[in-house]
């Protein structure tokens, strides 16, 4: 049985998902955004190891609910791809109780998603944190190209996807960073829709506690009509926003 580091795993709102969900995060994440709201879970060592099955036996006492209320499991993080064969397991686990799937990812290890792992996944919650490639490094510390790869592999299986787009006052709210998501995202398969995440602080307490400093303590929550006027950006390509 492959075991895992896990953070922590809790019922969540449909926010993550349709429906209630139940949802894994795991620990451990390539990626340091700066805006990140969950940083304890950027390394393995805030985890606990943990087994499939000892997963598996919490949902358990939660299946008939989460059924009743439509609902599923997301495997979030963290960065679940970080654990491939971890979370590969837990996906072919979780539908084989008959519940819905979903896999909230940034798409950076995307390619180490076997065809079986993808498979199992009903739902892949998708953060394109950026298309500008400088800003995306700025944001993250990664590259953009391993992220847009990873879509239009989803794109071609038709895969179910919600988009996810972190909206930064200052930071990726450019017109033209975010013109060319919207522009992008029209060209998948699958998409049903664009949530636009305006920026928060509420992960800002937990920075000192794990190391790293919060660098946009300074930087303004987005205002309704910023907001307003990125939806309009990717509605105005076809998308619900």
């Amino acid at each position: 049985m492959t075991t895992g580091a896990v953070h922590s795993w809790d019922l969540a709102t449909a926010v993550d998902g349709p429906g209630t969900r139940f949802v894994v995060f795991t620990a451990g994440c390539p990626l340091r955004c700066l805006y990140c709201h969950n940083p304890e879970t950027r390394f393995a060592r805030y985890g606990r190891r943990v087994t499939v099955d000892s997963i598996i036996a919490e949902i358990e006492k939660y299946r008939r609910f989460i059924q009743v209320a439509g609902g599923g499991v997301t495997i979030s993080g963290g960065e679940p791809l970080l654990q491939p064969e971890f979370t590969a397991e837990l996906l072919h686990a979780v539908k084989g109780m008959g519940l819905h799937t979903a896999l909230d990812t940034s798409g950076f290890l995307g390619d180490r998603a076997t065809g079986q792992l993808l498979a199992e996944t009903d739902l892949v919650l998708l953060d394109i944190k950026s298309w500008d490639p400088t800003t995306y490094r700025h944001v993250t510390g990664g590259e953009v190209a391993p992220t847009l790869r990873f879509a239009r592999r989803l794109s071609d299986l038709g895969k179910p996807m919600w988009i996810r787009f972190v909206l930064v006052p200052g930071l990726t709210d450019a017109l033209d960073n975010v013109e060319g998501i919207a522009s992008f995202v029209a060209t998948l398969n699958g998409v049903q829709r664009v949530d636009v995440l305006p920026f928060h602080k509420m992960g800002a307490p937990k920075y000192p506690a794990v190391g790293p400093p919060f660098l946009l303590a300074d930087t303004p929550t987005p205002d309704t009509e910023l907001v307003e006027r990125v939806r309009g950006q990717f509605t105005a390509h076809g998308l619900r926003a």
